[in-house]
């Protein structure tokens, strides 16, 4: 099985066949993924102006993944043509949370009026804004972000509390947007 898939206007692809990274260029930058399997490849064709991903046997888990690869690889150029936005709400009914970003850090202060406050790290192509009880993510990387979002997420993970009263957190309202140009 095979599949074509045509590059868009302003999209420029490259690809190492050492390591099968694939570098997807376009006007809101750039993304590098890496296509690891054994039986399916990749390879650029009409001198980078579409993808041919193939199976080298006639499997269905071979082609799930070309069907998959396809979808991570159209995704990509929407990444770097328009851009993805997830969109996430604070909520808190016992204690007034407090979210911050500073520079590639979130923090979550006052969360169930712990004393410290909790930190992650998110990857710097991830933008974060906090705007009153809605916190945006914004990127290229459909996975990235995705991943941005869960951190977030388990950042406001409630420990020896009944989940069913102590509802507050941050929780994902909407995700995978294309954002509008």
């Amino acid at each position: 099985m095979e599949t074509v898939i045509e590059v868009p206007e302003k999209v420029s692809v490259s690809l190492d066949p050492n390591s099968n990274i694939l570098n997807v260029k376009g006007p809101r930058g750039e993304v590098k993924k890496k296509f690891l399997y054994e039986f399916v490849k990749l390879e650029l064709t009409d001198g980078g102006k579409s993808i041919r991903i193939y199976t080298l046997r006639d499997k269905r888990n071979d082609k799930a993944v070309v069907g998959t690869w396809e979808s991570i690889i159209k995704s990509l150029f929407i990444g770097v043509t328009k851009g993805f936005v997830y969109t996430m709400k604070i909520v808190y009914a016992h204690f007034p949370v407090k979210v911050t970003v500073k520079g590639d850090e979130v923090t979550l202060d006052n969360f169930l009026g712990e004393k410290s406050p909790r930190k992650i790290k998110i990857d710097p192509s991830v933008k974060v804004t906090v705007k009153g009880d809605t916190v945006t993510l914004e990127g290229n990387d459909l996975e990235l972000l995705g991943n941005t979002a869960a951190k977030i997420e388990r950042l406001s993970k409630i420990k020896n509390f009944d989940p069913r009263v102590f509802q507050d957190g941050i929780y994902i309202v909407r995700k995978g947007d294309v954002l509008e140009a």
